[in-house]
This record gives structure tokens, C-alpha cells and sequence, in this order.
């Protein structure tokens, strides 16, 4: 246990949580974003699938059980990255003395810089998209068990579709330099996967964007109905 607590103490300890955790949550998002294109398949299938989650692990398990422990073992994950994240970032503001005159990143990307507000944006617009698909809180017409109307209403207002694709496009460049970030950190940091980080990187985030945009340009366009 000791072992555990020195390592977290470390930057290299941070890192590697902040990682892993990301790497697992990637899994996720990526399984959730094929998953909801069955959408495209019509309400019937779509609906099957939402029921199919919530009987997962049966009879073992209850209704919705294991999607709840899926849920938890998400906001474990979750939590680790932020808290991972924050101790990493009090640590590089700590130990910075002075402040930048002019700050010119000569290696980073724009998603890079933008890594920090691209989280706290992912975050919030995931709170909203549990209120608004999920609970229906934030959903004018949601109707209970009826998971397709609720995408296909949801979605048909422009401005919500707006807001999500521009979430999902900061969840891609997130992504992106997480992926890159995540290799270097794991140790995938010589010659013979340095001009592949890149490209994997940027690949992963682009299918992740276009599955998720792919609903609601589907809903607005009239494909989905």
C-alpha cells in the first residue's frame, strides 16, 4: 500500500493514473459512439439495444445493475483523471516562479493548449447530455423507455444539435492529444512509434467525432426519423 501511495506522490505516479484512466475511458466513448449508431438501423433496433444495456448480466444480475456498476466504474475513472489532472497542474504552476512575458509553444498543438478548457468543456456538456438523454431534466419531450423519439426530438432543434457537435468536436481534440500524451507517458516514446503517435492519435479522434456528429446531422438532414 505504501508502494501505491509513494508512486501517486510522483509526477510519474500522476501521470500514469491521469493515462490509464484516460485509455479506459476512451474504450468507453468509442464502444458508446458505435453503439448508438444503431439509430441508424430504425426506432426498433435502437430501442432493443437501450433495453439489451439495462438486462445486462442476467439473470446474475437485476435490471439495470450492471449498467449501474458500469456507471460507477466510469465516475471512478473519471474522477481519477480530473484529480490526476489538477495535482499535475498545481504542480507545473508551482513550480513556474515567474509568468510567461510572451508565451510561443514551439512544439505543442492547438489541442494541446487547449487541453484544459477542452476537459472542463467535455465535462460540462456531459452533465447536460445525461440531463437531457438520460433523465430527460433537459428534454422537453422525452418520454420514458423511448430512447430513439428522445434522440430524434432532441436533436431536431438545431441549436441543441449545434452544441453538441461542437462538444463532440472538443471531446476529438481532447482526445487527439490525449492519445499522443498517453503514448509518451506509457513508455511508446522512440524512434519506432513517434511518427505513428501522430496519426493513430489523430485517426481515434475522428472516428469518435464522426460517430457521434453522424446522429445529429442524420436527425437534422431527415435520415433519421
Amino acid at each position: 500500500m505504501s508502494g501505491v501511495v509513494s508512486l501517486w506522490r510522483s509526477t510519474i505516479g500522476k501521470k500514469y493514473v491521469m493515462a490509464v484512466s484516460g485509455i479506459l475511458l476512451l474504450l468507453w466513448v468509442f464502444a458508446h459512439a458505435a453503439g448508438n449508431l444503431k439509430i441508424f438501423d430504425g426506432a426498433e433496433s435502437f430501442n432493443q439495444y437501450s433495453e439489451w444495456l439495462h438486462l445486462m448480466g442476467a439473470p446474475a444480475l437485476g435490471e439495470s445493475q450492471a449498467l449501474w456498476i458500469m456507471r460507477i466504474v466510469l465516475l471512478v475513472l473519471i474522477a481519477a483523471h480530473i484529480v490526476s489532472f489538477v495535482a499535475l497542474w498545481k504542480l507545473d504552476v508551482g513550480a513556474r516562479r515567474t509568468h510567461y512575458k510572451k508565451f510561443q509553444p514551439e512544439v505543442f498543438s492547438f489541442a494541446s493548449r487547449t487541453m484544459r478548457w477542452g476537459g472542463i468543456a467535455v465535462f460540462l456538456f456531459v452533465v447536460y447530455h445525461i440531463l437531457h438523454l438520460t433523465t430527460g431534466h433537459a428534454h422537453r419531450d422525452f418520454i420514458a423507455y423511448d430512447p430513439y423519439h428522445n434522440v430524434v426530438t432532441g436533436f431536431q432543434s438545431p441549436l441543441v444539435s449545434g452544441i453538441y457537435i461542437f462538444a463532440v468536436i472538443a471531446l476529438g481534440m481532447h482526445l487527439y492529444h490525449g492519445i499522443w500524451s498517453a503514448f509518451q507517458t506509457l513508455g511508446l516514446n522512440n524512434a519506432r512509434y513517434n511518427r505513428v503517435r501522430r496519426p493513430v492519435a489523430a485517426v481515434v479522434a475522428l472516428a469518435v467525432v464522426g460517430m457521434f456528429i453522424a446522429i445529429p446531422l442524420g436527425v437534422l438532414a431527415g435520415v433519421i426519423q
